[in-house]
């Protein structure tokens, strides 16, 4: 039970972390403004679907993919590591205006799109490259049961918290300000970057145990 908890709770600050589900919200309110409240329930619940089928593919099925590209797991977390750090740069430079991800013309696109809970949303704005290879390192120092299961326990949970903070976006908009979107977003990057740190130094310290 103790392995199960901790590594619940290790995988979803970490996937909370690099998701950031709060700096999604002014991008959300700005893409459905135009729509009705049952649409936004129904775009914010498929996009936590999409994110987490996306984790969970990653999950399982990322280990795969590294082995038919050939690409040893030490590269994958030196890799993560930075693109990890990188995403939490971006949140200590947080501007609400930008969206990440989204050029000009995708997001003149988006204003003709039924739906967006796919893309942009869950790609690559919630689930993008830092996550995917969070999931795929992480998958390769808990792969007992317990683990297993509680990974995707923290993968369903995170992707749960994804729903109701899009769900309630709007009023969250309105509650915390641009202002206060920022500075949690700022908050949550510092702690990215210390995660992405923190898998640049284990990569390293392999690399250097395996010479």
């Amino acid at each position: 039970m103790e392995i199960f908890l901790n590594t619940f709770f290790v995988l979803l600050g970490a996937l909370f972390s690099v998701l950031n589900p709060i700096g999604v919200i002014p991008f959300f309110v700005g893409l459905t403004q135009d729509y009705e409240k049952a649409e936004r329930s129904r775009v914010s619940l498929m996009t936590a679907v999409n994110v987490c089928i996306i984790l969970l593919i990653s999950f399982f099925v990322g280990e795969y993919v590294l082995r038919f590209f050939g690409i040893t797991i030490s590269a994958l977390r030196i890799a993560g590591g930075i693109l990890i750090a990188s995403s939490g740069f971006g949140l200590l430079n947080a501007n609400p205006k930008k969206r990440k991800g989204i050029s000009k013309e995708v997001e003149e696109d988006l204003q003709h799109r039924s739906s967006i809970s796919l893309t942009p949303l869950a790609m690559p704005m919630l689930a993008g490259p830092g996550s995917i290879s969070l999931l795929i390192a992480f998958n390769q120092d808990h792969h007992s049961t317990p683990e297993i299961l509680s990974s995707v326990f923290s993968i369903v949970i995170v992707s749960l918290l994804i729903f109701l903070i899009l769900r309630s976006a709007h009023y969250l908009a309105k509650y915390l300000g641009a202002s206060g979107i920022v500075a949690i977003s700022r908050i949550v990057g510092f702690l990215t970057v210390a995660i992405g740190i923190q898998y640049i130094i284990s990569a390293v310290l392999s690399i250097i145990r395996g010479i």
